[in-house]
């Protein structure tokens, strides 16, 4: 017999995240996987399409889909995000469920508890933000969720600060089915770099004007050119619906939209580690119905 210790066995799966807008998933993927893979804002529904992100943990790959907030739809746009985000749980391996603690169980978490027999897959419920509520709360919360829903198991985090994040990970990478890694071992995202370059314009889009943008306003990039210094020129357009928007993202003599591009600018050179050229478009373009727009964002279109 060979004295060779067998390689321990790998799992690996994906697992969707749905919760209420703001309710802070994206926070949350961000922190299990260690790095930026999805934007962060002050305003609702800023994750449009699922974006992966992959947490390499012990002998597992966790593939987190951070789906867009469930709320009620109101236009086109809306229902393409909801249908969506359930689309990605019935897809998954396993579903976490993200509540705001501090929110507690309203509207918008109540119609995903109600929602969630349909989903067959084994459901964790993840309470967030438990640093700014008491454990007595905490305690009914927990079991007025598990009352209303068929969850596995319940874990008590803050996205932010990470307390509570290392023990999801451990049940995580145990629960996954065995099977071979999907991505290698340093890959934290599956998005193309072009469109995480557009997701890291569109935060900053929001963080410098979120009161006064749509969450309809789209960033694409154009061209990303490498150059023979080793810097990467990027040309971005950013489409808004109206020209009143338009005015808003230029600002005053270009202000606004150059404090953007500089925001961008620095957090690209972070992630490429190289010098970046960005230069900044805003141009008009109505959502109306045309699925193809639909499908460059990742959604699939409302029928």
């Amino acid at each position: 017999m060979s004295g060779e210790a067998q390689a321990p066995k790998t799992h690996s799966g994906f697992v969707a995240l749905l919760g209420a807008p703001n309710s802070g998933k994206s926070t949350l993927v961000n922190q299990l996987v260690g790095t930026k893979v999805s934007i962060v804002t002050h305003k609702v529904q800023t994750t449009r399409s699922i974006i992966r992100g992959i947490a390499t943990h012990h002998n597992a790959q966790i593939v987190f889909l951070d789906t867009p907030g469930i709320f009620k739809p109101r236009r086109a746009l809306d229902r393409a995000m909801v249908t969506t985000a359930w689309g990605g749980a019935k897809d998954a391996d396993m579903v976490l469920v993200l509540i705001d603690a501090e929110r507690g169980i309203r509207e918008d978490a109540e119609a995903i508890l109600d929602n969630l027999k349909d989903v067959r897959q084994p459901k964790i419920l993840v309470l967030n933000k438990i640093d700014r509520v008491k454990p007595d709360i905490l305690l009914k919360l927990t079991a007025e969720a598990n009352a209303k829903a068929d969850f596995t198991r319940t874990f008590m985090i803050s996205a932010l600060t990470g307390s509570g994040c290392p023990d999801l990970l451990d049940h995580l990478a145990e629960a996954l089915p065995e099977g071979p890694w999907y991505y290698p071992d340093d890959q934290v995202s599956d998005l193309p770099m072009r469109q995480l370059a557009a997701e890291i314009t569109r935060e900053k889009l929001y963080l410098r004007l979120h009161q006064e943008l749509p969450y309809s306003s789209h960033v694409e990039t154009e061209k990303w050119e490498e150059r023979r210094d080793g810097s990467v020129r990027i040309e971005q357009v950013i489409y808004v619906e109206r020209d009143s928007q338009k005015k808003i993202v230029l600002g005053h003599k270009g202000e606004t939209i150059r404090a953007i591009g500089e925001a961008a600018r620095k957090e690209l050179v972070d992630i490429l580690e190289q010098k970046v050229h960005l230069f900044l478009f805003v141009k008009v373009r109505e959502w109306g119905s045309d699925p193809e727009r639909y499908r460059e964002m990742g959604l699939e279109f409302p029928h």
